[in-house]
Order: C-alpha cells, then structure tokens, then sequence
C-alpha cells in the first residue's frame, strides 16, 4: 500500500509532467469503516488508483467520482453513508451515496481533479497574437506561438516562441489544444490547415467576415472535409464590439472559456482532421525558404510583385519557380497554371 506521503510526491510528479489526474483524500469517517483520516487515492484517466481510500464498496464509487471530476473539472465531496441526508443537509458539490457494505459505516472523500494547463497555440506575431498570448498567460493557458519568422524577445519568458510554420511540430497534449490564427494574412491559410489536421478544442481565425470566407473556400477547395471547414470559428471571438489588440484578444479569449467550461453553443471540433487524397490537386508541401535565382517574383494569378527576400510560396512549371502572394494565389495557379501562363512565360526575376 503507498504512503498517503509517497502519493502526494508522485501528485507532484504528475503535475510536471502535466498529466491529468484526481487526488481523493478521506477526511473524515464513521465506524466501521477500513479506511482513516488521511488516506489517500490517485486516480487515472483510465480508471486506475493508486493508494487506499476504502474497501470494495467505495473503490468504485471514489473512481466514478474522480473520473467525473476530470471531465468537469470541478471538485466534488463524496459521503457514503448507510442513509441519505434530508434535503436540509445537502449541499453544494456534495455527493451522496449509499453504502451497500454490510459493515456499514460513513465516509466522506474529497475528490479534487488536477488538470495540466490549456494548451494555446496562436499563429503569428501581429500586436493581436502578442495580446492574446499574453493575456491568455495571465489566464493560466500554456501559451505557445508560432510563426515562421517569430522573435520572442518582446513576449514573457513563460511563452514559448517557436520559429516554423506548421503546428505538427509542437508536442501533443493531453488535451485538444486551443488554437488561434492570428497571422492577419501573411499566412493565414497554411496555419488554418496544420490546425485543423490536429483534433484541436477550438481553431479561431482573426479575420473580417470577407476575408474568412475567401480562407473557407480555399480550405475546401483544397480538399478539406466540409465539417471540418465548419468547425473553423471565423472571425474569431465574441461580438463584443472590441477595438484595438487587447480588446479583440480579450474577445477571443471569452470564447475559449465558453469552449472550456462546456457552455458553447457551437461545436468546436468534429474530430480528427481527414484530407481528401484527391489526386488531381497538388498535395506537396509549400515551401518555405527564400527565393532562389531565375524566380518570377511576379505573382502570374493577382499580378503582385513579390518580396525576394521573404518570398514562402513558390510553385514550378515548365521548368521556372513561381512566386506568389499567398498560398490562395499558388493553389489557384497549381490547379490551372495554363490559365495564367502561357508558352511565352516570363524567364525569371
């Protein structure tokens, strides 16, 4: 039997680790009963324990309760007992059970569930991803950025700051992450993608109504099931009427705690992210390097020149890169490049 002692170093140990948990603690009994003051239980996500905080009778209720616990997140009193309270005595968080032991006896077991933070993962370094993510710190979210040219200098140490471009290569939590495209453009469609190739607990796109249809469309144009387009939350957050950075970051960070304590009226993710392999649309990766000699930095779909030096979607045809705007232009151009080049392409930029 593990010391009540030993269970609270390895409740420790789980914490840093950041794996969910519950932590039954008896506080107080009528006798008979076989377990004490004191005792102590950890409960699993599977339906384990560790520990001893009563006989057969309340084993299973006690896992129940901490089970419960973790999918709610709330602490609950647990009394088992021969007879129910009256009404009068009933409380909050409490709840009761009968003991079906022969023995008799009361026991009363706090369940307490022990959560590893929310993971938040935001896509980009506009002022609206800085607010967000610092906002989102002080809300006790694990807070992560990513962007494919992220400087963290101007973030708190306790935000991670990752300098890439796709959300596959951050650790997985335990929990669904929370994930917010705030990348205002610059590359919007690529992060909205990664995200929803996850099985996240919110995707939220900053975004005007105009522009989150246009990175709709190109989601489903590019394969992506339809229920999955639809759990993307575009433009993101609470219609609150916010104005500037912290305003929006606190609108959208209103919305996650509606997702996190169960009270959205929406569904935030369908489930894992499924690609349709359809062969006739390009399905290789975008890449993600500066520009190379002999590349067309006019962008043959809108008719933008391109920045040499900070040039991320680039396509071939006929033997010359192209350079593009945005993925939107690069996947209309890999879907038709006849539609926009003909045999007198251009030779390079």
């Amino acid at each position: 039997m593990t010391p009540p002692a030993s269970l609270l170093a390895r409740a420790v140990e789980l914490d840093r680790l950041g794996r969910s948990f519950a932590l039954a603690t008896v506080v107080a009994v009528r006798r008979p009963t076989s377990a004490r003051p004191g005792a102590r239980g950890l409960i699993h996500p599977d339906g384990s324990i560790e520990g001893f905080v009563g006989g057969s009778c309340a084993r299973p209720l006690v896992i129940r309760e901490g089970l419960r616990a973790m999918a709610d997140g709330q602490p609950r009193l647990l009394r088992i007992s021969k007879e129910l309270p009256s009404d009068s005595r009933r409380g909050d968080g409490v709840v009761d059970e009968i003991m079906t032991c022969h023995s008799g006896g009361t026991l009363e077991i706090y369940v307490e569930p022990h959560l590893p933070a929310p993971a938040l993962w935001i896509a980009g370094t506009s002022p609206i991803a800085g607010a967000l993510a610092e906002l989102g710190l002080g809300m006790g979210f694990d807070v992560t950025v990513v962007d494919p040219v992220a400087e963290g200098g101007h973030l708190p140490d306790a935000i991670r700051v990752i300098a890439g471009d796709d959300f596959a290569v951050l650790p997985t939590p335990t929990v669904g992450p929370y994930v917010v495209v705030a990348s205002q453009g610059t590359w919007d469609e690529e992060a909205v993608l990664s995200a929803l190739r996850l099985e996240p607990a919110y995707v939220g796109l900053v975004a005007s109504p105009t522009r989150a249809e246009t990175v709709r469309a190109w989601l489903l144009g590019e394969g992506v099931e339809p229920e999955r387009v639809a759990a993307l939350r575009a433009p993101a957050g609470l219609d609150l009427g916010a104005e500037g950075a912290a305003e929006v970051a606190v609108s959208i960070l209103a919305e996650l705690v509606q997702v996190r304590r169960g009270r959205a009226s929406f569904v935030a993710s369908p489930g894992p992210a499924t690609l349709a392999s359809d062969s006739s649309t390009d399905r290789r990766p975008i890449v993600a390097a500066a520009a190379v000699d002999n590349i067309v930095l006019l962008d043959p779909v809108c008719g933008m020149t391109v920045d040499r030096a900070s040039a991320r979607h680039l396509a071939e045809h006929a033997g010359i890169v192209y350079a593009f705007c945005s993925i939107g232009c690069r996947s209309s151009f890999v879907r038709e490049p006849h539609a926009y080049v003909g045999s007198g392409a251009p030779s390079g930029g």
